[in-house]
């Protein structure tokens, strides 16, 4: 094809964007909901997604110019012409290096790409075209799919051959054009294979490396940010931050715990939870403020708190912080498991926004200071629009970007997001409660050198639980609560399980998060994080920056591709080591762990509900 026809061609396209990365903007980067780890594997919100468009490029018909007359030069062009001259030829030579050394051009089987690199706007921008006309040309776009779920809208007009990862047997040849699939809400460029084509996938890999560096840079700022606010104050002070909490009407709270008997269908009655202000009913066997407490009862178990803290006032022109007791966790509840519509299920969410709009606090800080608690994690709250019917889109709306949400799980882009632990099943109601149980699990006998309570995810390839159960069954040294058969529907198990255990194996569930390593830590058991979006990106509040002294991190990719054999890792660790680490959970990190009861009197001790409003009221008085 002459290259005149070539350049013609290409001219009919623009370059397909990639578009400015959004895991660099730490204001606000909506994140739809992973729905399942992913909620994804969280580790795949780190990497940029692919985006496909096709290119049916043709012959351009350009028009032939008219010839022009030939004319004498003037004065300028004579002019001209002699600067010309005189420009260096040095200087030239260093234009066409820079021109050559910011672009690549790679011929791959009947495809050419020209692809220019732009150091302002930290982007790779490509143009292909084919070596033969009407060649239809995959081009995968590097764009952040965790972020932007709105793939191409262009239409695929061919069926691309998928190749089987780690399969060399089944790869095409190199006329193979790429495909993009999909698996768990992650779009995979399957590149061709070939010397040339390993060049684009490096590239494209160090691109993605990159933004991965970049993402991470941005949580560990905004973390840095949010342990800014830590009050050194260990009690409450007030000091004219008061707290208002506002009367809402009761089918934003009340009237959904009232909805409690089918809102969950594999448990009876639900409802038995939420008794005792949402402790759920006493575990006796335990001991002394242990109770049968959900992982999603953590709104109204805050409600409670709030309504008896001694800076509540009741003049919200006396407030500094502005608490909404919104259940919006029970309200995606009552709706996830029904067949609805996505407006029913954000019906009462919106209603919520526009009763705050008419109320004299919200505008005056513009809802900064202003607080949500809820009990589900971030990405349930995040629906980015009616393509899917997870959860609501509560925190996508422009009114709630300002206010800060407390969250068991916080989406790690949003400053205001803010991680709290997960509720557990011990709520002290003294300090002698919190001594008592320190000292029973300090001594206890831990026969178990590792423990893993949990079952494996077989509908999710990526997940490691199904390796970690392997490599626990087949140690002595590791004991498995398998899940799936209903052992750990009662607290008793886990919680006596991980008494007995040095280490508590805490791999990504549903979500990167787990209820389970606030139990382990209860418990006196260290926890094996494989994911940094576990709890090392999640909670700042609660959880050192340090976090060595609490757990041991192995990357899970280690793990799924089978590099470590977990058990024996843990086998290296010194019984010093392990003890060091336990005293520091059990002594500085348990009592910030857990929510007392409503009626506690703890005074040596913080607790969790307690290091949260003090850091709050810090927050808002910088406001």
């Amino acid at each position: 094809m002459p290259i005149e026809q070539l350049r013609a061609s290409m001219s009919k396209y623009s370059p397909p964007l990639f578009g400015k990365s959004k895991l660099s903007n730490s204001a606000a980067t909506p994140l739809t909901r992973k729905p399942t780890t992913k909620p994804c594997n969280i580790q795949q919100s780190l990497f940029s997604s692919s985006k496909m468009a096709v290119a049916d490029l043709s012959k351009k018909n350009s028009k032939i110019p008219k010839r022009l007359e030939p004319k004498e030069p003037s004065f300028f062009d004579s002019i001209l012409t002699k600067l010309l001259y005189r420009v260096p030829l040095a200087l030239l030579l260093l234009i066409l290096v820079f021109l050559w050394s910011s672009s690549t051009t790679i011929i791959s089987g009947n495809i050419l790409h020209v692809c220019v690199s732009s150091r302002k706007l930290n982007n790779l921008y490509c143009l292909s075209a084919g070596t033969q006309p009407n060649l239809k040309i995959p081009i995968p776009v590097i764009n952040n799919s965790f972020i932007n779920h709105q793939y191409s809208n262009l239409d695929i007009k061919q069926t691309y051959a998928v190749l089987p990862e780690n399969s060399k047997n089944d790869i095409p040849n190199h006329e193979t054009p790429v495909t993009i699939v999909s698996e768990n809400d992650q779009m995979h460029a399957v590149l061709f294979e070939n010397p040339v084509d390993r060049i684009v996938e490096k590239g494209i890999t160090k691109y993605m490396n990159e933004e991965v560096a970049n993402a991470v840079k941005v949580v560990e700022e905004q973390l840095q940010l949010h342990r800014s606010w830590v009050s050194n104050s260990k009690q409450a002070t007030c000091n004219g931050r008061g707290i208002y909490v506002y009367e809402l009407p009761p089918r934003f709270n009340k009237g959904l715990t009232a909805q409690c008997g089918d809102m969950i269908p594999w448990i009876d009655d639900f409802c038995k939870y939420l008794s005792n202000e949402a402790l759920g009913e006493p575990i006796p066997e335990l001991g002394k403020g242990w109770y049968r407490t959900h992982q999603y009862s953590l709104e109204p178990i805050f409600h409670s708190r709030v309504l008896k803290h001694p800076c509540r006032v009741y003049n919200e022109n006396e407030a500094k912080l502005f608490y909404v007791p919104y259940y919006g966790g029970l309200d995606i509840l009552r709706w996830h498991f029904k067949n609805v519509s996505n407006d029913v299920k954000d019906s009462l969410a919106l209603d919520l926004v526009k009763w705050l709009e008419s109320r004299t606090p919200w505008p005056r800080n513009s809802g900064k200071d202003h607080v949500f608690v809820l009990g589900k994690i971030s990405w349930d709250f995040r629906r980015f629009d009616n393509s899917s019917s997870w959860g609501t889109r509560l925190l996508e709306l422009n009114q709630m970007q300002n206010p800060i949400k407390l969250l068991i799980e916080r989406q790690p882009w949003h400053v205001n997001d803010i991680g709290i632990p997960h509720p557990t099943h011990f709520h002290p109601q003294s300090d002698n409660d919190v001594v008592d149980w320190q000292l029973k699990i300090i001594r206890s006998n831990r026969k178990n050198l590792v423990s893993f309570a949990g079952a494996a995810r077989p509908g999710a390839p990526d997940n490691i639980r199904s390796t970690l159960i392997k490599q626990c069954t087949n140690s002595v040294e590791c004991q498995l609560l398998n899940c799936s058969s209903g052992g750990c529907d009662e607290p008793e198990s886990i919680i006596e399980l991980f008494m007995e255990s040095e280490f508590c194996l805490q791999p990504p569930g549903d979500s990167p998060t787990r209820k389970s390593v606030f139990d382990s830590l209860v418990s006196g058991c260290i926890p094996v994080l494989f994911d940094p979006f576990t709890a090392y990106y999640q909670y700042p509040w609660h959880l050192p920056q340090d976090h060595e002294k609490y757990s041991v991190f192995i990357d899970k990719e280690e793990v799924r591709e089978v590099n470590v054999n977990v058990v024996e890792k843990l086998m290296e660790v010194p019984a010093m080591v392990r003890e060091d680490m336990r005293r520091y959970i059990v002594y500085e990190l348990l009592p910030g762990l857990v929510y007392g009861d409503p009626n506690s009197e703890l005074e040596k001790f913080q607790d969790a509900f307690t290091i949260t409003v003090n850091n709050l009221l810090e927050r808002v008085s910088r406001l």
